[in-house]
């Protein structure tokens, strides 16, 4: 009796048993279904993100094309850069000292007169060799007091300068090639124009006056030949000199250093392509 009791009680059970893995196995496969659409989210937003990205590409437009750099062009940015670099030369020129502690353009004293110094600094007194640096300083001082006057002067031959070959000058080697070109064309007539001035500061420093002294003691050493005491011409050329290589490194600045190009037609010209 009691096995026959314990058989249905096994029997009404088994019905619910089945029912609670039906459930289990329900959930599970729900469950698995759910976790494998995650991957399909993802791939919608991957191709939104390509699909925005094409279109930012294609919105975005190519740079245009930089046009040929023309003569004309060339012409006026070689000219501005000698304009610019004139203006620099000169206003270092002109402060005290340019040229005296300038080692690339200090006036030394004159070559055809080296024997003076020489002879003069191995004397004892006022006469000796602080004479001749003296005479010398005063040279340069000179020098300093005329140069604001060659601006003009050198203004006025860059704009009279002819450029027949600007390209080639723009793209030249030579950082200096404008410089070069202005000087072979207008070194003479810068000289000559500027004299006045050397002739009215040489006065003016009291150098005309340091070297005459000198020459007058020289020369009354006995056995010597008698030396010239006119500085003019001398201190005329050094100082144009001395002004071209300051213009020379002006230009170089310019075509070198893009802080240097301080217009755009600088930057058309000599900038980075």
């Amino acid at each position: 009796m009691k096995n026959l009791l314990l058989a249905l009680a096994l029997l009404a059970a088994a019905p619910a048993v089945a029912q609670t893995k039906k459930t289990t196995t329900t959930k599970k496969t729900t469950t698995t279904k759910k976790a494998a659409a995650k991957p399909a989210a993802k791939t919608t937003t991957t191709k939104k993100t390509t699909t925005a990205t094409k279109a930012a590409a294609v919105a975005t437009p190519a740079p245009a094309p930089v046009a040929p750099l023309t003569e004309a062009e060339a012409n006026t940015g070689l000219k501005e850069a000698l304009t610019t670099g004139v203006t620099k030369a000169v206003a270092f020129a002109s402060e005290k000292d340019g040229f005296n502690l300038n080692d690339d353009i200090r006036i030394p004293f004159p070559a055809d007169a080296q024997l003076v110094a020489t002879t003069l600094s191995a004397l004892p007194g006022p006469v000796g060799k602080v004479a001749v640096e003296q005479a010398t300083n005063l040279m340069n001082r000179a020098a300093e007091v005329a140069a604001p006057a060659a601006k003009d002067i050198f203004l006025n031959a860059v704009q009279q300068l002819t450029l027949t070959d600007a390209l080639t000058l723009v793209t030249s080697g030579n950082k200096d090639a404008a410089t070069q070109l202005l000087r072979k064309n207008s070194e003479a007539a810068l000289v000559a124009a500027l004299r006045p001035s050397i002739v009215q500061s040489l006065d003016q420093v009291g150098a005309n006056a340091a070297y005459a002294k000198l020459i007058d003691r020289y020369n009354k050493i006995p056995l010597m030949t008698p030396a010239k005491n006119n500085l003019t011409d001398y201190v005329t050329a050094q100082t144009v000199d001395g002004l071209f290589i300051l213009l020379a490194q002006q230009e170089a600045k310019i075509r070198q250093n893009p802080a240097a190009q301080s217009t755009a037609i600088l930057q058309r010209v000599f900038g980075k392509k």
